[in-house]
């Protein structure tokens, strides 16, 4: 194996890599990329088992063959070269020499052989939904943050995706506590089933969007995996297998009460508020009265804070208490200057809270004792 590439794409393309790669496995081939110049081009990919990628860029090869090289190592030594260039050649087995500028590495390789073949070329039976990168983007960023990250709850690692219905493609993230939910409408929606894509793949999945531009996403849904291609990168997560909770019949319920409140004011009140509250359970107190809202906080350790705020609403008097971490989670999915509504019916009922700039994102929010 020979081949020359331009140190910026290698480190790029590496760099998209580590997300991917399995630094504990007993394995070592996990913990390695694997290198594989083609005419024109090399490829390189690395795969934790529950996910995998390959990324292209353009580069000169010399000489055919491919090596596994670990994929931290390589990485830190195409970082800190000083050339503009890099070239990889293998002169003997088990070994890769790096030679970037002045400096010149020779590196322990894996075999090739070994490492693990990528489900990528299988299309068949795979249901495509493409997807502008923005409206992914913004479906995982008003989602991700509402999976559970509690290993147990194995159903709710991952974000449930189906088709709603016609033309509709939903999207809907829960942790027990609360729950996100988007509907995008799109040209063609041909999901014929759901599926739960995990947390840890997503959030590979955002980071290649920030890397791919504007460019159209390209989803395949298959038995057991989900396969995101852009032009260049191609990028595998295996789906949660079980069934997602029975999220309609909690997106169902019809407040009795709703507020109007401006996101800035609420957002900067929740957050100073919140300075004084339980570290362990950080619990604010939210109590409604017609044309007002006053927050409070409470802390034996640290002391109090009360903050008054004008708002839209005229219902009954009403307090009610949250976790002010995840109803900051929520104004932050929403844009500056939004109006936010927030229907309660009781204290210990749900809450509903949609924005008025984006009425198909709903989010639901458990209260809490206080």
């Amino acid at each position: 194996m020979e081949v020359t590439v331009k140190r910026e794409d290698f480190v790029r393309a590496l760099s998209l890599l580590q997300g991917v790669v399995e630094r504990r496995s007993p394995q070592p081939i996990l913990a390695t990329a694997l290198i594989a110049p083609a005419d024109g081009h090399v490829a390189l990919a690395a795969t934790d088992l529950e996910m995998g990628m390959r990324v292209e860029l353009p580069a000169t090869a010399t000489r055919e063959g491919a090596a596994a090289v670990n994929a931290r190592k390589l990485l830190d030594i195409a970082r800190e070269g000083a050339g503009e260039d890099l070239r990889l050649r293998s002169p003997s087995p088990g070994w890769v020499e790096v030679l970037v500028g002045r400096s010149r590495f020779k590196v322990v390789s894996l075999d090739a052989k070994d490492f693990p073949e990528l489900p990528f070329g299988t299309e068949r039976g795979r249901v495509p939904v493409r997807l502008a990168t923005g409206t992914l983007r913004e479906m995982l960023d008003k989602t991700l943050f509402a999976v559970s990250q509690d290993e147990t709850r194995y159903n709710l690692s991952g974000v449930f995706m189906e088709a709603a219905e016609a033309n509709v493609l939903r999207m809907v993230a829960t942790d027990g506590h609360r729950l996100a939910m988007i509907d995008r409408a799109l040209p063609e929606v041909a999901l014929t089933r759901s599926v739960i894509m995990p947390r840890k793949g997503l959030l590979e999945v955002r980071k290649l969007l920030d890397e791919s531009g504007e460019q159209e996403i390209t989803f395949t849904i298959g038995d057991k995996d989900v396969q995101v291609r852009t032009p260049t990168v191609a990028f595998f997560m295996r789906l949660i297998e079980g069934a997602f909770p029975d999220y309609r019949q909690v997106a169902a319920g019809v407040p009795r009460v709703r507020a109007q409140l401006d996101r800035d004011a609420f957002m900067a009140a929740l957050r100073r508020t919140a300075l004084l509250a339980s570290e362990r359970s950080h619990g604010i107190k939210l109590r409604f009265e017609p044309g007002l809202v006053e927050l409070s906080s409470s802390n034996p350790d640290l002391g109090e804070a009360r903050e008054d705020l004008e708002i839209a609403y005229s219902g009954e008097p009403l307090v009610v208490g949250f976790n002010s971490r995840y109803l900051l989670d929520i104004l932050a999915a929403h844009a500056p200057g939004d109006t936010i509504e927030l229907g309660l019916s009781d204290e210990s009922g749900p809450a509903v809270i949609r924005g008025s700039q984006d009425p198909t994102y709903t989010y639901i929010l458990m209260p809490m004792r206080l």
